[in-house]
């Protein structure tokens, strides 16, 4: 497979920043800097910066590589435009710290760097930048859900605190209930204390933020239902996963060439095992690295499966009568999910039959 610099004429290297973005044009045939450039992050700025980028290159679009640091922040816009121009736009390798101590760092270094960085590298191992509008929406929206769980069970917390704190008619004996908060949520101004009349307000303000909320969240997930199917449906035929979990899972993910392997995948979603061995004990222990979004996502298809799924359950039972405890039943299981889900993901390869709940490695 050729590099890079037998691939291209050009290789363009790109420091995004909020206000601006420097580009620096690198010859991939002698690695020289042809020219560096400062340009706005604004639509007028990022045309002109690709105006400028043409006119110093062959003017052959195909022929012309964009490294870019921040494809998926401050390079988004760019990202797209160039890609509308039919420029190959890829991430930019991750910097050494090592090498900015020993030749400094700016703009223009780094835009530099970012383009040689990737003259020796194959281009089938190139880091294709996170894209399509579906990957963006699903982020957007798992973003969304955090946001909104956060301050929903805010909410909850201030409201069960006034409830307990001031004597509103409301037994807070037991945990607050569905039913509780639409009361709340329905009542009206009474003529009765300066004190309780406003806690009361505050009380009634919490209830109908939280059942908003909950209006919102479920919303919410019927639009990740919609996207995770249009997406890649196969997912939610999978014992335990739901449109909650899918639409992390396929974020990660991303786009397929960006994950290349089971393996690749579990050290992502940290699900890979971690030696935990000691004198004659040989043993496993749960990996706490890795995306912890998809971590947590795989968690929790583990734990669905284990309460609902008959085979699963099964196995949890024959492990735990091997003297197997229950955090290394859940690492074996979310080991097993991950190859799982790769194989759907990847549908040029086909899951193996007849490997029972956990294939032939468990």
């Amino acid at each position: 497979m050729a590099v890079v610099a037998q691939s291209y004429d050009f290789v363009v290297g790109i420091d995004t920043h909020s206000r601006t973005h420097t580009l620096a044009i690198i010859s991939a045939l002698t690695g020289a800097e042809i020219a560096n450039e400062t340009f706005p992050s604004t639509s007028t700025g990022m045309s002109r910066a690709l105006r400028w980028v043409s006119r110093r290159s062959t003017g052959d679009n195909s022929r012309v590589l964009l490294s870019m640091e921040g494809t998926g922040s401050y390079g988004a816009k760019f990202h797209q435009l160039a890609t509308e121009l039919e420029y190959r736009v890829i991430e930019a390798p991750f910097p050494e710290r090592r090498v900015g101590r020993k030749r400094g760092k700016s703009e223009g270094i780094d835009a530099a760097r970012a383009a040689r960085t990737v003259l020796g590298i194959e281009t089938d191992e190139l880091r294709e930048p996170r894209a399509g509008q579906h990957h963006t929406a699903l982020r957007v929206l798992t973003v969304a859900r955090t946001s909104m769980v956060r301050e929903r069970t805010a909410a909850i917390n201030s409201l069960i605190a006034l409830l307990r704190v001031v004597d509103l008619g409301i037994d807070l004996r037991k945990s607050l209930t569905p039913k509780t908060i639409g009361t709340v949520a329905a009542w009206r101004t009474r003529d009765e204390g300066v004190g309780t009349r406003v806690s009361r307000s505050e009380a009634t303000r919490l209830a109908k933020q939280i059942l908003a909320l909950e209006d919102q969240l479920e919303q919410n997930r019927a639009d990740m239902a919609l996207l995770v199917e249009q997406t890649n449906h196969a997912l939610l035929d999978m014992p335990g996963v739901g449109p909650i979990s899918a639409a992390a899972i396929l974020t990660a993910w991303s786009h397929p060439g960006r994950i290349r392997s089971e393996a690749a995948l579990a050290a992502l979603a940290g699900t890979c095992p971690i030696p935990a061995s000691s004198g004659g004990t040989t043993r496993y222990r749960l990996n706490r690295g890795g995306d912890r979004q998809l971590n947590k996502a795989i968690h929790t298809i583990a734990i669905v499966r284990m309460r609902s799924h008959q085979d699963t359950r099964e196995y949890v039972v024959r492990r735990t009568r091997e003297g197997r405890n229950k955090k290394e039943i859940i690492r074996s299981l979310k080991r097993y999910i991950t190859r799982q889900i790769f194989r759907t993901l990847n549908v040029a390869r086909e899951i193996p039959s007849g490997h029972g709940i956990l294939g032939p490695a468990y």
